[in-house]
């Protein structure tokens, strides 16, 4: 569904991305993780066709993202931080939202049911609670159905119960063969749901591996674990 080749990306003079060679297919569910500025936000955006490459391609279901939107709507995207104008409704971004995608799919509105977010359509941005606007922003992200799902910190500012529903739904939906593209920084959450995990340090891709091959490879049998040790073994703090 996604192939990445030879993708390179610099800033000036600072070298983000450097030979990123990667192929994500349909029923994964892949963990990316990595240190603070180890090119993974670069990446995601290099998939969605917010950031160019200095040279490289990107393909997303066969179609190169250089000067092309339409693979887009294969795509649903929740950032880690969502910004919406304040002075809209709940109700008003998620019409907005469906009037710019246009999209003749079946909608997929388990969370919006589940978060009770149709009792808040007359509540402001502006007025919403960090939790509330992930809320928002899951929603959007599985709203239209979409082959490949990725998700920037998913459960950053969710509480427990609200955590453990987008966790159902992503488990749900890679059950029904989606590509799920996941970064994270609490290890813990990760288990039970990825089938592949992606470690990228200095722009470059160090490990991509299947979760068994994983565990075998460590002699850890929870992810998170596993994860803990191969992040010890290449970066001295990882997690900051």
């Amino acid at each position: 569904m996604i192939e990445i080749n030879e993708l390179h990306k610099k800033f000036g003079k600072l070298n983000v991305l450097n030979n990123v060679n990667l192929k994500f297919n349909s029923g994964e569910c892949i963990a990316l993780i990595g240190p603070n500025g180890c090119g993974k936000t670069t990446l995601i955006k290099s998939i969605l066709g917010m950031v160019i490459p200095t040279k490289g391609t990107v393909k997303v279901k066969g179609e190169l993202v250089l000067k092309n939107y339409h693979y887009r709507k294969h795509i649903g995207y929740m950032p880690q931080i969502g910004r919406y104008p304040d002075n809209m409704t709940i109700g008003q971004i998620i019409e907005m939202i469906k009037n710019i995608r246009k999209s003749d799919t079946e909608l997929d509105e388990e969370l919006l049911e589940k978060y009770v977010l149709k009792n808040m359509f007359e509540k402001a941005m502006r007025t919403l609670s960090g939790g509330t606007t992930q809320k928002v922003s899951a929603t959007l992200a599985f709203l239209f159905n979409p082959d490949i799902l990725i998700l920037d910190e998913p459960t950053a500012g969710l509480d427990p119960l609200a955590s453990e529903i987008l966790k159902e739904k992503i488990i749900a939906e890679k059950q029904k063969g989606k590509l799920i593209l996941i970064t994270s920084h609490l290890l813990s959450e990760l288990d039970d749901l990825i089938t592949h995990i992606v470690f990228m340090q200095d722009g470059t891709v160090k490990l991509h591996k299947t979760i068994s091959d994983l565990k075998q490879s460590t002699g850890e049998e929870k992810i998170s674990k596993a994860i803990s040790k191969i992040l010890k073994n290449n970066v001295n703090d990882p997690i900051n």
